[in-house]
C-alpha cells in the first residue's frame, strides 16, 4: 500500500482521482481548502485522510507537509490538483489577478513539493503527477493570468522532470481539457461536451501503476468534440 496526497481533492478531478487510488486499496491523503467538502469526501470514502489546508497559504503548506512528514514519513505519490480558474483578457484583468492566479496554481504545488521531495529522494522513488491544462500548452481568448500560471505549473513540471531523473522520482504532467466539474458550472452546453472527471482519474491511475523504470511525461486529454471554443456557443 502507498501513501499519495491528493491537493483539491474535495470536488471535480481531485475528488475522483482520491476515490480511484482508494479503490485500489492505497492510504489517501486529502487536502481541500473547505471543511465541508472535505467531511462530504470523507462521508463517501471513510478510509481517507483528510487536512484543510489553503494551498495559497505559505504556513499551511508548511504544516501540513510536517503532518503528512510525521504521520507517514512522506508519500510515495503527491498530485498537485489544488488550483483556481478566473478567467479574463490580460488587458482588462484587475491589478493583482497575475498573482492570484500563480499562487493558487503555482505557489503552493511549488512549496508542497519541495517540502516533500527530500524523503523520496531519500528512498529513490517516488511520483510527483501534477494536473496542468490544456490552457498550459496553447492560447486562447479570455485565457489570461490563469493560462499563464497554468503554462508556469508546466514548466515546473518539465523541469522538475529533468532534476529527478537520476534520483528515481517519476515526474508527470496531467494535462486535460474541458472536464465536467464545477469550474464550468453555470454553462449552458450538454455534459457530453466534457470529459468525465473519472476518466482523468483513470489516467493519473494508469501513470502510477507502471514499472519504475517507465515515466508517461506528458498527458494530454481533450472531449472527443475537441476544446470548447465560440463555435460551442454560437
Amino acid at each position: 500500500m502507498s501513501v499519495v496526497l491528493v491537493t483539491g481533492a474535495s470536488r471535480g478531478i481531485g475528488r475522483a482521482i482520491a476515490a480511484r487510488f482508494v479503490r485500489e486499496g492505497q492510504q489517501v491523503i486529502a487536502c481541500a481548502r473547505g471543511q465541508a467538502g472535505l467531511d462530504a469526501l470523507k462521508a463517501d470514502l471513510p478510509a481517507v485522510e483528510c487536512f484543510a489546508c489553503d494551498m495559497r497559504d505559505d504556513a499551511a503548506v508548511d504544516a501540513l507537509a510536517q503532518a503528512v512528514l510525521e504521520r507517514h514519513g512522506g508519500v510515495e505519490l503527491l498530485v498537485n490538483n489544488a488550483g483556481a480558474f478566473q478567467p479574463g483578457a490580460l488587458a482588462e484583468e484587475a491589478d493583482g489577478v497575475l498573482q492570484e492566479m500563480l499562487q493558487a496554481n503555482l505557489f503552493g504545488a511549488y512549496r508542497l513539493t519541495r517540502r516533500l521531495l527530500p524523503a523520496m529522494l531519500a528512498r529513490r522513488r517516488g511520483m510527483v503527477l501534477n494536473v496542468c491544462s490544456t490552457a498550459s500548452i496553447a492560447a486562447y481568448s479570455n485565457g489570461g493570468s490563469y493560462s499563464i500560471a497554468k503554462h508556469a505549473l508546466l514548466g515546473f513540471t518539465r523541469n522538475l522532470r529533468e532534476e529527478m531523473k537520476p534520483h528515481g522520482v517519476r515526474v508527470v504532467a496531467l494535462i486535460p481539457g474541458a472536464t465536467h466539474t464545477d469550474s464550468w458550472a453555470g454553462v449552458a452546453l450538454p455534459p457530453e461536451r466534457f470529459m468525465p472527471a473519472e476518466d482523468v482519474a483513470e489516467l493519473a491511475w494508469t501513470a502510477w501503476s507502471l514499472s519504475p523504470r517507465t515515466v508517461v511525461e506528458e498527458i494530454v486529454m481533450r472531449p472527443q468534440l475537441g476544446d470548447i471554443g465560440a463555435a460551442d456557443f454560437a
